[in-house]
């Protein structure tokens, strides 16, 4: 197997063996992530889905919408509504909606004021 050689050149772009990449195709990447983002958050703005429907709805690879619904969820923009069966993977799985009236109430902080 012959070694890969990385050249750079004046142009700004790192040269491999079987393929060029130019510097610039990170900013692609980071806008790539920030529209994949938005995606996620419209389509939870107008829908209840588990991270496999909203994957299979947008096209946004799995472990990206993992990623974006923890990130989401540590900002408090992200809410839990209900855990069930996922409709497309038969698994039990959060349901999720970006709409803090689905959040369910819970009873934790008047359990014994009753």
């Amino acid at each position: 197997m012959k070694k890969t050689t990385v050249k750079k050149s004046n142009n700004k772009s790192i040269r491999f063996q079987w393929k060029n990449f130019a510097i610039n195709e990170s900013a692609n990447l980071v806008y790539n992530q920030s529209t994949q983002l938005q995606k996620f958050l419209d389509y939870l703005q107008n829908h209840v889905a588990t991270a496999s429907m909203v994957s299979e709805a947008t096209g946004i690879p799995q472990k990206n919408i993992c990623r974006y619904k923890r990130k989401l969820e540590t900002e408090g923009r992200l809410f839990e509504v209900f855990k069930s069966r996922c409709k497309l993977t038969g698994y039990f799985a959060s349901y999720l909606s970006l709409k803090k009236n689905l959040y369910p109430i819970t009873k934790q902080l008047t359990l014994f004021n009753d």
